[in-house]
């Protein structure tokens, strides 16, 4: 048995919730019981988002995530409200480009990715959405990254059909990242 509590935060705007939804459709599409609950503020850019997503291979009894297995934050206050709550034993993928300061704990496998700038080398800073979580999955595959690259077209929709290339590149820039640094 097994259960993979993810909690993704950040600003509104930095595709949190987007991050999540990949999350979920890639456990639907390999059959796997999945939940995602998205919270933000009423802005629409510049407050705060997080998202729960539940992926199991039994049924979903409660899809809010209160103690993540694993965690991604993509800014300071995030890893401040949500590090704390990461289970013992569980992994945090850090944005080091926007997080001043650095993780605590030492009972989780804490992995530090400068998402931001490396989203910026692939020439936009919207996609350290896809960085942040290619290291969480070079960490911790819940998913395989077959099914997040099938499922990205459905996400990103018609309109941002022309962005599914580079989420592609940056998920794999993530994933290389996060293998570096820990030397997985």
């Amino acid at each position: 048995m097994y259960t993979h509590e993810v909690l993704i935060a950040g600003f509104g705007g930095q595709g949190v919730l987007t991050a999540g939804q990949l999350l979920a459709y890639a456990g639907n599409l390999e059959g796997q019981h999945v939940s995602w609950v998205p919270a933000y503020g009423p802005e629409q850019r510049g407050g705060t988002a997080n998202c729960s997503v539940v992926i199991s291979d039994q049924p979903v009894a409660c899809p809010l995530v209160s103690e993540p297995t694993a965690c991604i934050v993509l800014n300071q206050p995030s890893l401040e409200k949500f590090e704390p709550m990461v289970q013992p034993g569980g992994t945090l993928v850090v944005n080091t480009s926007l997080c001043t300061t650095r993780p605590k704990r030492t009972d989780i496998t804490v992995v530090p990715a400068p998402a931001t700038d490396l989203a910026v080398e692939l020439g936009a800073i919207r996609f350290a959405n896809m960085v942040a979580l290619g290291a969480l999955l070079a960490v911790v595959p819940m998913v395989k990254t077959e099914s997040i690259l099938e499922v990205l077209p459905k996400v990103m929709g018609e309109d941002k059909a022309q962005y599914v290339p580079i989420n592609r590149e940056a998920l794999k820039i993530g994933m290389e990242e996060a293998r570096r640094v820990l030397m997985v």
